[in-house]
């Protein structure tokens, strides 16, 4: 398990991953500056479980609720996250290993995020709970394993699906219905709505969101627009900017500003 601080904050991972498809890691605001957040589409569920004393204000164009926690699938639409003093352990699961690990919640996530408590009920309070009560981010990540574990579903995606999924990865978002459909022997209706079910979003919006977020990191890691544009293969610019307009609610020149 690494820990270390930046700049007030403690970030802590575990050593290695004890599920497959899931990672993890734990943050804390040590001087109490607080968090605010846009909400960014990624290739991943996100399940952020807040266990200090603050809650999350969780907040849209058509309001703002209170939440112990949240659950944001791949295209979660424009929602900021804030809080007085962020102590939190976040949950990243891939859309195949989130299918089992939360009862099918990704097909009920497009366009939104959720409170933890309407994934998992009073379950979601008691972790929270145990999570305040426990020392150590090794134990915290043990405990939280030791949760999913024990709401795994027996149900599992499609190994077509899973399949499908991966190739969406490997290839950076660059594939089509038709290649799925070829790499499955299934038809490309089939696909469109297996793949749809299991991991939440089209096959076309998954690819969308991947290669969002390899563009996202290299706008953010200092790369202009334009060259993110042509190595993340968009057909221009103005592509690139509605994308990233779209699933990070602001400029791919503001995510690329020093």
């Amino acid at each position: 398990m690494s820990e270390r601080e930046l700049a007030g904050w403690e970030v802590a991972g575990p050593s290695a991953p004890s599920i497959d498809g899931v990672a993890m890691g734990g943050f804390r605001d040590r001087v109490g500056t607080g968090a605010d957040m846009q909400v960014v589409a990624r290739p991943d569920v996100i399940v952020v479980v807040q266990f200090g004393e603050s809650r999350l204000a969780v907040g849209n164009t058509l309001g703002q609720n209170s939440f112990g926690g949240v659950v944001a699938g791949l295209s979660p639409g424009p929602h900021r996250v804030g809080t007085h003093r962020f102590e939190c352990l976040e949950v990243r699961l891939s859309p195949i290993a989130a299918y089992r690990l939360l009862g099918g919640v990704p097909g009920d996530l497009r366009d939104t995020v959720a409170d933890i408590g309407d994934v998992w009920g009073t379950a979601a309070t008691l972790l929270r709970e145990q999570l305040a009560e426990t020392a150590t981010w090794a134990n915290r990540f043990a405990l939280t394993t030791g949760f999913l574990t024990d709401r795994a579903s027996t149900r599992s995606a499609d190994p077509e699906v899973a399949a499908c999924w991966h190739r969406v990865v490997a290839s950076n978002g660059d594939v089509r219905v038709r290649d799925l459909a070829e790499l499955t022997g299934w038809s490309r209706k089939r696909v469109w709505s297996r793949f749809t079910a299991q991991v939440g979003v089209t096959p076309k919006r998954a690819a969308m969101v991947v290669r969002f977020r390899s563009a996202f990191d290299l706008l953010v890691s200092g790369r202009s627009p334009a060259d993110v544009a042509v190595a993340c293969g968009y057909s221009d610019q103005s592509h690139l900017h509605r994308d990233v307009l779209a699933f990070a609610g602001i400029t791919p020149g503001v995510l690329a500003a020093p």
